[in-house]
């Protein structure tokens, strides 16, 4: 109930003055309280008295509970990432796509050795805190129930609180949610990384100022808009839009790496097997030619991707072309060298800011090139021609129409025509972002998961340019409403439908792929996307896996026990001692019945460094030891579970020191630990 619902405070008790009070003074002066509408005193102090707050004035960004949240983000992880085979999608050929079904400050925790500096794109979709959206527990308990019973729900699933508009610290516990996560994902992201948040009007606000504060104000490159559906019962104004903030990793750094964005114009391929037709029926009359592709533009709707082609209606044998282009120095203070006209052989008129082109030499070149078009005289200021085929590449707009409506026919017939999940992402949109901001080989995370569009978007993204991008998604088990579609159709948590939908998209292409003959790139094509893999001044590596599978994980318990004893004070020390022996023996036995060499490794090689599409090979050398060489796109240790570490073994390390060698703590005897850690040093890492 908000100060001002007067009405609704006389239907349960008397009027309440002070609100009214409160709502007047707000009214007139808004400045005087927070953003949750909270009387700000000091503030009030001080148009009474200035000397009544000392303070120091500086630009702070500042909510209940930021300390806080900045503390959780840093704190260490204790959980693990269990693989979970059963509902895992051709996991032989997932390279690194993952789904993680979990809490995602958790699992960011978890990421952030192996991944750091890894992800290419992150991008989100969070809770908008319209308040009907929940706000994400940050209390991970490794305990014996499962991490979601501190809600007090059943352990099927996790039920999340909705952050209500009402509550005094409305926009301090999205705040929260939001600084902690964003904190853990900078970690993530490469030098030439960006990170892109989808946002409404309810915190765009507040997104960018948190986002300025974790990132550096100086790293925001664009705010995206992106039109919807115009609804006409809206009282003032019809907001259909929502937006897309991008933040680059290191701005500086793109820049000193002289890195630009640009993506192949959309529909030129189509444009141009029109102009071929239209050349060969009409004999190369170009005229018939220029009326043919002008109809051709006329049939795309207003707010078409491809409308920007419409602009090239002039043609001749190298295409459709436009001579328009402005020859003029951006801002004023170009070059002034002389430009003769061709016929007249006296200098052109000169634009007002100079020429575009820095050097004579490069002015000459574009009019060697029929790339500068002329006026009838020299008092006639050239201008610039563009082919439309020889110029496919543009920078992507910041402005872009995109439906709700169509999105969600498209889902909901994915998945039988039932209406699964509310407001999914529109595919396409994701598709074009990653094409823009990532290549071949890239990590691409998204940590609110959803109903999995960016799992979607990487798969045929993939299929369309013949890119390995990996995906790795991460949602909360939450639990769907027991009336809604989605839990009437099997899906009890939103998890279940992320992992739903990238086991369909994958059935999708396979069936695609079967239904037709293998597409071959061109072996310009296939030269390309190598070289685009290997040149990445980051990444490094060819293309490898098509990735038409993924790996389910699951949050849960580290396979290594804490140890929680504690000394009985009615006890002698020597009880004690005993009691501390037979508790150490408990907990050994109780471990080796638990654990399974897969999931051990997983936690043991995540926490080490290892990204998780790791290869395991084992080696002969090593006759009394099973040891294998766990390798990834980065970095490789030579590993062994073993419960005892042979002789023979540590002798092995005494003449080859070079490896890196993780083993058990519990398998070393003392001597052997000091042989081992004389030898290899830093490079032995016992668990």
């Amino acid at each position: 109930m908000s100060p001002t619902d007067f009405s609704a405070i006389a239907a349960v008790s008397s009027p309440d003055h002070n609100a009214e009070r409160l709502a007047a003074v707000k009214q007139l002066f808004p400045d005087l309280f927070t953003n949750e509408g909270r009387l700000n005193v000091d503030e009030l102090k001080k148009v009474v008295d200035p000397k009544l707050v000392s303070e120091t004035e500086r630009y702070d960004f500042r909510w209940y509970g930021k300390t806080a949240s900045k503390r959780e983000a840093f704190t260490p992880s204790r959980a693990a990432l269990v693989c979970d085979k059963a509902r895992s999608v051709n996991p032989a050929k997932a390279g690194g796509n993952m789904i993680i079904e979990g809490e995602n400050l958790e699992v960011l925790k978890l990421l952030s050795s192996a991944y750091r500096e890894r992800i290419k794109c992150i991008y989100i979709d969070p809770p908008y805190n319209t308040g009907k959206d929940f706000v994400y527990s940050d209390r991970f308990a490794e305990g014996q129930k499962p991490y979601w019973a501190q809600t007090g729900v059943t352990e099927d699933g996790v039920k999340v609180d909705t952050n209500t508009d009402s509550d005094g610290r409305f926009h301090s516990n999205w705040l929260s949610m939001m600084h902690s996560r964003l904190l853990v994902a900078r970690y993530l992201l490469r030098p030439d990384g960006f990170i892109v948040v989808s946002i409404d009007d309810a915190e765009i606000g507040n997104l960018l100022r948190v986002m300025d504060e974790v990132f550096g104000e100086e790293n925001h490159i664009a705010t995206l808009v992106y039109d919807k559906n115009r609804k006409n019962d809206a009282r003032f104004f019809s907001v259909g839009h929502e937006y897309m903030i991008v933040f680059a990793r290191d701005k500086a750094w793109l820049t000193e790496h002289d890195i630009v964005l640009r993506v192949e114009k959309e529909g030129v391929e189509e444009v141009k097997a029109v102009f071929e037709k239209l050349r060969k029926e009409y004999n190369d009359d170009w005229g018939k030619v220029r009326e043919g592709l002008k109809a051709h533009y006329v049939a795309w709707p207003e707010d078409d991707p491809r409308q920007p082609l419409a602009r090239f209606t002039k043609v001749d044998e190298k295409g459709p072309y436009r001579d328009d282009g402005n020859p003029s120095w951006p801002g004023g203070g170009g070059p002034t060298y002389e430009v003769l006209h061709p016929v007249t052989g006296k200098p052109c008129k000169l634009p007002s800011r100079g020429w575009v082109f820095s050097k004579k030499e490069t002015m000459d070149e574009n009019i060697a090139a029929g790339l500068v078009v002329f006026g009838p005289d020299e008092t006639t200021i050239p201008s610039l021609r563009t082919n439309l085929f020889e110029r496919t590449k543009q920078v992507m707009r910041s402005v872009t129409f995109s439906y709700a409506q169509t999105v969600a026919q498209e889902f909901a017939k994915m998945f039988d025509g039932q209406k699964v999940f509310d407001n999914p992402k529109p595919v396409g949109d994701l598709r074009k972002l990653f094409e823009y901001l990532t290549a071949p080989g890239d990590l691409i995370l998204d940590f609110f998961g959803g109903s999995g569009t960016t799992a979607q978007a990487v798969m045929e993204l993939n299929k369309a340019d013949g890119g390995n991008r990996q995906f790795i998604l991460v949602q909360l088990p939450e639990l769907t409403a027991a009336d809604s579609p989605a839990h009437k159709a099997g899906f009890k948590k939103i998890s279940d439908i992320t992992i739903e939908r990238a086991k369909r998209v994958i059935q999708k292409l396979e069936k695609e792929e079967k239904a037709k003959e293998p597409t071959l790139f061109p072996i310009a094509r296939q030269e390309e996307l190598l070289r685009v893999a290997e040149d990445s001044p980051v990444y490094g590596g060819k293309p490898q896996a098509d990735g038409l599978g993924f790996k389910v994980f699951k949050l849960g318990k580290s396979h290594f026990p804490r140890v929680e004893f504690a000394p009985d004070p009615d006890k002698t020390e020597a009880e004690n001692i005993e009691l501390l022996k037979q508790y150490i023996r408990d907990k050994e036995a109780t471990f080796h019945i638990q654990w399974e060499r897969e999931t051990v490794l997983d936690e043991v090689l995540l926490k080490n460094g290892f990204m998780l599409d790791y290869t395991l090979t084992k080696r002969p050398e090593f006759t009394k030891n099973e040891v294998f060489l766990a390798k990834d796109a980065h970095k490789e240790s030579l590993i062994c579970l073993d419960a005892t570490i042979a002789p023979e073994t540590v002798d092995y390390f005494k003449k080859h020191p070079e490896p890196f060698f993780i083993c058990l703590e519990l398998a070393l005897d003392t001597t052997k630990k000091w042989n081992l850690k004389h030898h290899l040093g830093d490079k032995l890492k016992a668990f």
